[in-house]
């Protein structure tokens, strides 16, 4: 089996209705008419530890993104889009009932559930201000109250919880970098002493990892360390995270203007901060606004103060990125050419997920960035499907394989989707795997002026699906770390975004189309922004293809293709070719010349 994916069954047995009886116990006993059980840990990020998988344990819902609410009588689980297949596969619907989210508002849902109004209880730890003071301002007038609980219902009744993790913090690279983390806080901590501000208090870990240029194992295919920071406008930091994750070079590297402390610290730091403090209501949990409040303690809201300079990739970590996805195309290149070198029906998806991982492995990888979504047929409808030994289909002639994967580098993280007919094509699958490739292009090829958002750009990816009457149900891009998280903030092409792009950043541009029962179609190259020529006086911005993989041929209608989208996938399909055809032997390099050959 492989060492970075497992393909077990995650439903965790048939115990999650007794569990759901256990939490509706613990909240007697508090006296609460409800709980909310969220995905996010205490960092809110996407990927959680098995520590704090209290959703997936409750519920069975493996998804990234969601939560649950519990009353007596009703146990709602809030998916998007991306999920509302997956969840009812995954789900006892006899006992937790599937709720369209955000169409259907939590509040809406709250007073329909207790008309007579109680008290739903909540973590402050596990949700930020911006959602509580949403949330309530939602539910005034309802008469019900929500409660800020400092003892977690679910964690009460879930005996065989696992321990937190104490993954190894590592140094990253000097040369991917490009900037030390002395350097990095100085010049953040510049910025609050230029807003007035004494401190920032700090919650993301990719953030803080990426301040201390170190990296770490706390969490799967995410090379962050857990913890939180206290950041003084000095550049002092207190860190709080286990101590055993450190050894002596990693101290050595943070320095001594760099303190470790245990997590259990924190509320007592925090009770003794003097202001104003910086907290990020978007991201920092509501128990820190809590303890700041209950001490006296100014806090200026604002955003964590190293989320976008994060997100501006400097020199060296776009070259790292490059890289990386030079080493990812040699292994993409490999799969796909050995994918069609064997007979239709003869591989299942854990076959084709091991067999990628083992070309990975090859180029360096040190992990995969995200379990991969290998989906065939049906299963590809699935928008961030995870194959296990239960779900396991074999590949059947005339069937789409929707591969969506990634691995992490020492210098970089790729992210790539490709979506390849197994044996013939099914010809209902030509016109909207065109409509989508089209939509990429257009995305790949846009200019814009400063200012723009991912917000005003999404339409450009999707403009030949509603052509048709079709659409997607998730963004079309999110952002992407340098050697961190696969999935990194602010920054995303999405209806909801309005964070203006700014050279350096890089995006993901995966449009797609889902036929339940069918097949998913989904083509994703990762972009990032570099300034273009125009006229003068005028800034304007443009998108640099990373990804190198070809686009497969089979599933497009040429014909429907205007000229300038055809030169675009030459020229594109010639980048490739030349960046990687001496990686190769000869079969996989015939293969390659094959599937980069210009249109005719």
């Amino acid at each position: 089996m492989s060492r970075f994916q497992t393909f077990e069954a995650p439903s965790g047995g048939d115990d999650h209705p007794q569990r759901l009886s256990d939490l509706r116990g613990a909240l007697r006993e508090q006296d609460l008419a409800g709980f909310i059980v969220p995905r996010a840990d205490a960092h809110q990020g996407e990927y959680v530890a098995d520590a704090d998988a209290r959703l997936a344990w409750l519920t069975g819902f493996t998804g990234s993104a969601g939560f649950a609410i519990v009353t007596m009588d009703r146990a709602g689980v809030f998916i998007d889009g991306r999920y509302r297949v997956q969840v009812r596969s995954q789900i006892d619907a006899a006992h937790f009932t599937p709720v369209p989210w955000p169409e259907t508002r939590p509040s809406d849902w709250l007073r329909e559930a207790l008309p007579k109004g109680g008290r739903v209880g909540f973590d402050p730890w596990l949700h930020t201000r911006k959602e509580i003071e949403g949330m309530e301002r939602a539910l005034e007038g309802s008469n019900i109250g929500l409660i800020a609980i400092a003892q977690n219902p679910v964690d009460a009744v879930w005996p065989d919880r696992p321990a937190a993790p104490i993954g190894q913090a590592r140094i990253h690279p000097a040369e991917w970098a490009g900037e030390t983390a002395a350097d990095k806080r100085a010049r953040l901590a510049a910025e609050l002493k230029a807003e007035g501000q004494a401190a920032a208090f700090m919650s993301l870990p990719d953030s803080i990892s990426w301040m201390l240029n170190i990296r770490g194992s706390d969490v799967p295919k995410n090379p962050i360390v857990q913890s939180f920071a206290v950041l003084s406008d000095h550049g002092d930091l207190a860190l709080f995270a286990d101590p055993a994750k450190f050894n002596e070079a990693t101290r050595a590297h943070l320095g001594n203007q760099v303190t470790i402390l245990p997590p259990e610290a924190l509320s007592a730091a925090l009770t003794d901060l003097e202001g104003p403090v910086r907290l990020d209501p978007a991201t920092a949990p509501e128990a820190a606004f809590r303890i700041l409040e209950a001490a006296g303690t100014e806090i200026a809201r604002g955003p964590d103060p190293a989320i976008l300079p994060k997100a501006r990739k400097n020199d060296p970590e776009l070259a790292g990125m490059r890289k990386a996805h030079h080493q990812d195309g040699i292994a993409m290149v490999r799969l796909l050419s050995w994918l069609d070198r064997q007979p239709p029906g003869t591989l299942t998806e854990i076959d084709v997920v091991r067999q990628l991982e083992e070309f990975r492995r090859d180029q360096g990888i040190t992990d995969i960035s995200f379990d991969t979504i290998m989906g065939a047929g049906p299963n590809g409808a699935i928008v961030h499907y995870r194959v296990s030994e239960a779900t396991n289909r074999a590949i059947a002639d005339g069937e789409l394989l929707l591969i969506d994967s990634g691995g992490q580098y020492d210098c970089g993280t790729t992210d790539i989707t490709r979506t390849v007919p197994i044996g013939k094509v099914d010809p209902d699958a030509v016109v909207p795997f065109t409509a989508v490739l089209r939509g990429m292009i257009a995305l790949s090829r846009a200019r814009f002026p400063k200012g723009v958002s991912g917000g005003h750009l999404d339409a450009l990816a999707r403009q030949h699906l509603w052509a048709q009457g079709l659409d997607f149900d998730h963004g079309t891009g999110h952002g992407v770390g340098a050697a961190l998280c696969v999935h990194e903030g602010p920054i995303r092409v999405s209806r909801a975004s309005d964070i203006a792009l700014e050279a350096g950043m890089i995006l993901s541009n995966e449009p797609g189309y889902y036929r339940e029962g069918a097949f998913g179609i989904r083509l994703e190259n990762l972009i990032a922004i570099q300034p273009v020529d125009a006229e003068p006086g005028r800034d304007m911005l443009g998108f640099e293809t990373l990804t190198l993989c070809p686009i497969d041929r089979r599933l497009i209608d040429v014909a429907a293709l205007a000229s300038d989208e055809r030169d675009w996938l030459d020229g594109y399909h010639a980048q490739v070719r030349a960046a990687l055809s001496d990686a190769f032997n000869d079969t996989d390099r015939a293969w390659l010349e094959q599937a980069t050959r210009p249109l005719t």
